[in-house]
């Protein structure tokens, strides 16, 4: 097993060059048009005591906005109400953000300072025909990067040759039954839709 940081690099080498160069402390012109483009965010919290979590938070593409070159801001979308995210961040403060565009190999890194706005000329900034947000997750940013697309290359995420159909899992109602064993008839995928549609 590994066990330590020097074990680690005996077996991986040092970072070197421009893996190492391209981290930055700001959202330039690149990272800034990269978040613009996106319509989909991975958001990794954590609770300070170990506890983690990674969360999918998607809308048009410029749904989450740059205020300026430190600042990130991403509107709060009617979800389940967990409420993991927004918990790790009153918890803990700080987030990892993965940014991606549909057919672009390369992601964008953000990893920052998090808190929780909803002063409400902030939040009707981000209204439109079907809501306002409760919050806007507030990100500092500490560093970002471009990732490289080598995962993305290996996987084939984007290509159509890649895509699996619905029906090769069962309904997440189904799912979602076996692992509740909650009583009445699973929801069908078309129940499912009908009821997330004044959510998105």
């Amino acid at each position: 097993m590994i066990e330590s940081i020097a074990a680690l690099r005996d077996v991986y080498g040092d970072a070197t060059g421009r893996s190492l160069k391209k981290q930055i402390d700001h959202i330039d012109r690149h990272c800034a048009r990269f978040v613009a483009l996106s319509p989909f965010v991975v958001i990794a919290s954590g609770d300070g005591r170990g506890a983690l979590d990674a969360s999918p938070r998607g809308g048009a593409p410029g749904f989450a906005r740059v205020a300026d070159a430190h600042t990130l801001l991403i509107p709060d979308s009617p979800g389940n109400n967990r409420l993991d995210t927004v918990t790790n961040i009153i918890a803990a403060g700080s987030v990892g953000l993965l940014f991606m565009i549909p057919g672009v190999d390369e992601t964008l890194r953000v990893n920052g300072r998090a808190r929780l706005n909803n002063d409400a000329a902030m939040l009707a900034t981000f209204a439109d025909e079907k809501r306002t947000p409760k919050l806007v997750i507030e990100v500092t940013v500490i560093d970002a990067y471009l990732h490289c697309a080598k995962a993305f290359m290996r996987s084939k995420l984007w290509s159509a040759a890649s895509r699996i159909e619905r029906n090769a899992l069962p309904t997440m109602g189904e799912m979602l039954s076996d692992q509740t064993g909650m009583p009445g008839a699973p929801e069908t995928q078309a129940e499912m839709r009908a009821r997330y549609a004044a959510d998105l």
